[in-house]
Order: structure tokens, then C-alpha cells, then sequence
């Protein structure tokens, strides 16, 4: 099960301990979660898909994963209860969802909270977001990696992302995957495609989640602990 230590390596300890935090962007106060391990090595943030949150058990596990890898990780809520209870015109805003992600990403940096780089963890809608914010922070955003992601509602802007970009996706979800495939080919930045067999867009075959856990680890330790100079 995720959680029992990195598939590539021992652990490096205790995960650290989650401290429940207040974001306060352009605004609005989103709760979040933000969990720094012993020594961290970069901080991953997370943007949930349409109808999720910062409570969503697969991001919470992939995130739980990363900690014992020494990555840092925030889920917070990129909308607020009203916005997200007024039906799909507030989820499906990729620009408020990028600017969203944008302000917390500029929160961790000024508050001191990030320890080294940024990445970006998105998944489903959010993985647009993720990009977009990439997009317009090439300084900031050192990685991004998609999880069963909507790339191709960030297509006139993937030219423009600087940072190393993974893209996951079940090997069933094949309408999302073929998305996925047009994005990559947009895509002018270090970048990759891994498909996961046999699985599905919620990734919830046996296996699945672990498997973008150890992929998504990989991906940001390696971006987040090179000098910003060395971008492969």
C-alpha cells in the first residue's frame, strides 16, 4: 500500500507531520494542508479536479508517498464551499483555478514555507491549471506532473511551459489519453508520456495509485533537486 516508503530507495525517515494552514489569496481564505518532512528537498502542490478537494484520497495518498521520499506537500481547496457547491461554472474555470494555484504557489515563496524548489501536482482539471501556472511562473515552477489530466485545456498556452512535464494516464481511460497525447506533442519542454496498464481514470485498479506515486516521486526529485540551471 502507498504510505510504506518510496519504490525506489529506503525512506528517509518520518514523513513529517501535517500542519493545517490558511491560505489567504487575493481575498479569499482557503484552508490546506501542508506537511514538510525532515530535510525536504522541494515542496510539491497539489490541485485537485472538478468536484474534489484538498481531502482527496488519492491526491492525500500520492501525497503521502511523496513526504516519505523528503518531498513537502500542500493540498489546499482552490475554491471556496459557496463557489464549489454553485455548480461546474466555478470548477471548470481553469483561469480562477490558475490563479488560485498562482497565489498559493507565490504564498509558500514569500512566507518562507517552501523548502527549495516548486512542483505541481494536478489532476484531472487541475492538471490544466497546473500548466497554466507553470506557464506564467517559468522562475518558480521547477516540475509539473498531470494525473489522468486535461492538458488539452491548456493548448494554446503549452508552448510557453519551461518546466519538466510528466504526463500519467490509465491505459483504459482512452478518450483522456489520446487528449494527453495531442497535449504532449504541444508540449516544447522536457516532457513525457507513462502510461499505466490496465487502469482507468480514477486509477483505482490494485496498483495504479502506487505506480504514479513511485513515477510522480521520481519525477520531482530528480527536477526539484537539480540547480535551476540544469534543467534536463
Amino acid at each position: 500500500m502507498i504510505g510504506g516508503g518510496p519504490a525506489n530507495g529506503p525512506a528517509h525517515g518520518a514523513p513529517g507531520r501535517g500542519r493545517e494552514v490558511v491560505l489567504d489569496l487575493s481575498g479569499v481564505r482557503l484552508p490546506g494542508t501542508l506537511t514538510v518532512p525532515d530535510d525536504a528537498v522541494g515542496v510539491v502542490v497539489f490541485a485537485h479536479g472538478s468536484g474534489s478537494s484538498r481531502l482527496s484520497p488519492r491526491n492525500r495518498a500520492v501525497a503521502a508517498a511523496l513526504q516519505q521520499r523528503r518531498l513537502a506537500t500542500l493540498l489546499f481547496d482552490l475554491l471556496l464551499q459557496d463557489e464549489d457547491a454553485g455548480g461546474p461554472g466555478a470548477r471548470f474555470d481553469i483561469h480562477l483555478l490558475t490563479r488560485r494555484l498562482q497565489d498559493a504557489v507565490t504564498w509558500l515563496r514569500e512566507g518562507g514555507e517552501a523548502p527549495g524548489r516548486i512542483g505541481l501536482f494536478g489532476a484531472s482539471t487541475g492538471a490544466a491549471a497546473a500548466l497554466l501556472a507553470a506557464a506564467a511562473m517559468p522562475a518558480e515552477v521547477a516540475a509539473v506532473v498531470s494525473r489522468g489530466g486535461r492538458p488539452d485545456l491548456a493548448l494554446p498556452r503549452l508552448g510557453a511551459v519551461r518546466a519538466p512535464t510528466l504526463l500519467l494516464v490509465g491505459g483504459n481511460d482512452r478518450q483522456v489519453l489520446e487528449l494527453n497525447r495531442t497535449a504532449l506533442a504541444s508540449l516544447t519542454c522536457p516532457k513525457e508520456l507513462r502510461v499505466i496498464p490496465g487502469a482507468g481514470h480514477l486509477f483505482e485498479e490494485p496498483g495504479a495509485l502506487e505506480r504514479v506515486a513511485s513515477l510522480a516521486g521520481s519525477w520531482f526529485l530528480e527536477h526539484l533537486s537539480a540547480p535551476p540551471g540544469d534543467r534536463a
